[in-house]
């Protein structure tokens, strides 16, 4: 279970004025995926756990978000969680950096980091007004960057994602999202390459 203080003082973190995408709203999002496929989690307090925390700290700037998110969930979950636990949220949350399940896993602890990986990409599968909103916020977290940039950085980003054989790591996942997904992808691509 986790504390109310510790959810206010996260809620004050998501509500940082440069997060736009990376938000209370995607916490609560992942929420409700996370309470329709709960059963599927070998260990679903973990779990839990790193997705509250998993984008806990948030600089578009940084290169060591999920490092950093990692590191403070290591700390703030002392005493709530037993150390393995809190070793194994810490895992999930550092997997987020490359979206691949880390070597060394266990089964159910490597089942469990694919599903919460998925969970994180739910928003690429998500409806068209809800994934272009997503590309809206996310330019807006990258204001600093100048169109150009951002235009041939994000459309690498997302043609990564297109060729990858399976975006969604969980079967029940890839049937619900992967068909979507590809079509948001390739609309947000030929957008980003559209003359300015």
């Amino acid at each position: 279970m986790i504390p109310a203080g510790r959810i206010d003082l996260l809620k004050a973190r998501y509500g940082e004025p440069a997060r736009h995408y990376h938000s209370w709203d995607h916490i609560e999002a992942l929420l409700r995926h996370y309470r329709r496929w709960e059963v599927h989690f070998h260990r679903p307090e973990p779990v839990l756990w790193a997705l509250y925390w998993h984008d806990a700290i948030y600089d578009p700037q940084a290169k060591d978000n999920e490092e950093q998110s990692a590191v403070l969930l290591e700390r703030e979950a002392q005493g709530h969680l037993p150390a393995d636990d809190i070793a194994f949220a810490a895992t999930i949350i550092r997997a987020t950096a490359a979206h691949k399940v880390p070597d060394g896993l266990g089964p159910g602890d490597a089942a469990d980091t694919a599903l919460f990986l998925d969970l994180d990409l739910s928003i690429l599968g998500a409806p068209t007004h809800v994934y272009d909103r997503y590309e809206t916020d996310i330019r807006a977290e990258y204001a600093f960057v100048p169109k150009a940039a951002f235009r041939a950085g994000r459309g690498a980003i997302l043609k990564g994602f297109l060729a990858r054989e399976r975006l969604y790591l969980t079967d029940f996942a890839h049937a619900e999202w992967d068909l979507r997904a590809r079509e948001n992808l390739k609309r947000a691509i030929a957008a980003l390459e559209a003359p300015a």
